[in-house]
């Protein structure tokens, strides 16, 4: 008897369907999975078997063959227990064959029968709805894949209760998509006592995605600052919520809720690994920058991360997209980020203070700060100092604006960006824009030409420098709301490019 039924294997965001046979033939005994099964897939059968006989079924004294199809594609990871045990049922006509034959299904298996959650649902019912299939998935999975709609989900404890859906003796009931939990307050930028310039260099990378490097000593605020970017982003759009949430299900990162309601914030630490930070490891996993895709990517103490993990930001940081070589494969993730780095001036962070630099200042700066090469240093559209603020003013100085009047703006902004790029459906924000549309959404007027001209001789700007330089300049004049860029919006484009030490990157 020969049974069919469907499961998936992943490559990077894409779910490929991959048909599960099972045959059960006269020969020698026996119990078999081919088609390149990695060492977890191989492990099934002595599970399955196991599970099978907590519930009183014993396999017959036949052959058990498994085929995995295409034969080509690498199948990893425990999920592919549900589907052979499903097959083999089907195959032993313990359950219906056409039921099995239309569905898919995931799901790791203890030696009970006990399904065990597995990462990737998401993406898996995404699939289930294009063949029009029904999903089966451990019941903790079931709200994370019921946030598709368009297919019926079954989240099962057990192998034991599909078992009983498929034969119709208790049938399971469709699972619900998960709730979202109110969205926590969270910090506000108003607890952030001076430092305006930055604040203001937050609502500038908010509104066009523009990437922001923060200088300053230890203590200034960089971090303090960073972690409250989150709070004057726009909330997620529903395509960019189901896209990181597929990112995040293949993770194994997804909340509860069983999709993202805000904007992700990584902030990896400096001893991270390239696999960690692009993407890899056996399975090819999504890194931090897949991650924060169409959110934040925080790296604190940038030069102290390693120069092959700082050079691999370049490409991604230009494309959106990362790609992840194998030799049998080329897996690929987005991650359109947002990257805030903050460095501290020197090694010891007092470069600036007379009294208590070290005795190599200035040349401990330049040393330290020569760790980013300046081509990774030219994708920063906004580079400043933050300068570390008086004890005295700490008290002193008022609260500024809150979080959510910032917010109002930077949505406003995006708005206005979404009409304008409305005909161009690959650009969202200014920081996209590119060619023939990047000159002609930066018309400026004589006096604007002027100041663009003085700015590239004097920073000696290459192209990129330059048309982030506009970019910026845009984004600017949307927070204004002007439709054309002028002299003071390219000015203080210029001024949010000028770092003490880091100069010398343009």
């Amino acid at each position: 008897m020969l049974a069919r039924t469907t499961t998936v294997a992943f490559e990077g965001l894409e779910a490929r369907a991959v048909e599960v046979q099972c045959a059960v033939s006269p020969g020698l005994p026996g119990f078999s999975v081919v088609g390149l099964p990695d060492k977890a897939v191989s492990e099934a059968k002595d599970r399955i078997r196991t599970a099978l006989s907590e519930l009183g079924i014993a396999l017959p004294s036949k052959k058990v063959t498994v085929n995995l199809s295409p034969a080509d594609i690498p199948k990893e990871g425990a999920h592919f227990d549900l589907p052979i045990a499903l097959s083999l049922l089907a195959a032993l006509e313990i359950v219906p064959l056409e039921p099995v034959a239309r569905t898919l299904s995931l799901g790791e298996m203890s030696l009970d029968g006990t399904l065990v959650p597995v990462s990737g649902a998401l993406p898996a019912a995404m699939k289930a709805a294009e063949l029009e299939f029904a999903l089966f998935c451990p019941e903790s999975c079931g709200p994370e894949a019921a946030w598709v709609g368009a297919a019926e989900v079954y989240g099962a404890p057990s192998l034991r209760a599909i078992m009983d859906h498929l034969t119709g003796s208790a049938p399971l009931t469709e699972a619900r998509a998960g709730r979202i939990a109110a969205t926590e307050k969270g910090l506000c930028l108003s607890e952030v006592r001076g430092q305006e310039k930055a604040k203001r260099a937050l609502e500038i990378a908010a509104a066009g995605r523009h990437h922001l490097f923060l200088l300053g000593p230890p203590g200034a605020g960089k971090s303090m600052l960073a972690a409250r970017l989150p709070s004057i982003l726009p909330p997620l759009t529903a395509m960019e919520a189901l896209q990181t949430s597929m990112i995040h299900s293949l993770a194994g990162t997804l909340d509860e809720g069983g999709i993202l309601h805000r904007r992700p914030f990584q902030e990896p630490h400096h001893t991270a690994s390239v696999a960690a930070i692009a993407g890899g490891g056996k399975r090819a996993r999504p890194g931090q920058i897949s991650l924060a895709h169409n959110g934040v990517l925080f790296m604190d103490e940038f030069p102290e991360f390693p120069r092959g993990v700082l050079e691999t930001l370049r490409q991604p940081i230009e494309t959106g997209e990362v790609t992840i070589a194998r030799a049998n494969a080329h897996v690929r993730y987005p991650c359109r980020f947002l990257l805030v780095a903050a460095a501290n001036p020197c090694r010891c962070g007092m470069l600036f203070d007379a009294a208590q630099a070290c005795s190599r200042a200035p040349r401990c700066g330049e040393d330290y700060l020569g760790k980013v090469s300046g081509p990774l240093m030219d994708r920063f559209d906004l580079r400043l100092d933050v300068p570390a603020v008086d004890v005295a003013d700490l008290r002193r100085l008022p609260e500024g604006e809150t979080s959510d009047v910032v917010a109002a703006r930077v949505l406003a902004a995006r708005e206005r960006q979404a009409r304008r790029y409305e005909a161009h459906p690959e650009v969202t924000v200014n920081a996209d824009v590119s060619g023939e549309l990047l000159r002609e959404v930066t018309a400026t007027d004589a006096d604007g030409e002027d100041i663009l001209k003085r700015a590239t001789d004097h920073l000696r700007l290459t192209a990129r420098g330059y048309n982030r330089l506009l970019k910026v300049s845009r984004t600017i004049a949307d927070l204004a709301g002007s439709d054309m860029v002028r002299r003071h919006h390219i000015a203080e484009a210029v001024g949010m490019r000028i770092v003490t030490t880091a100069a010398r990157s343009d």
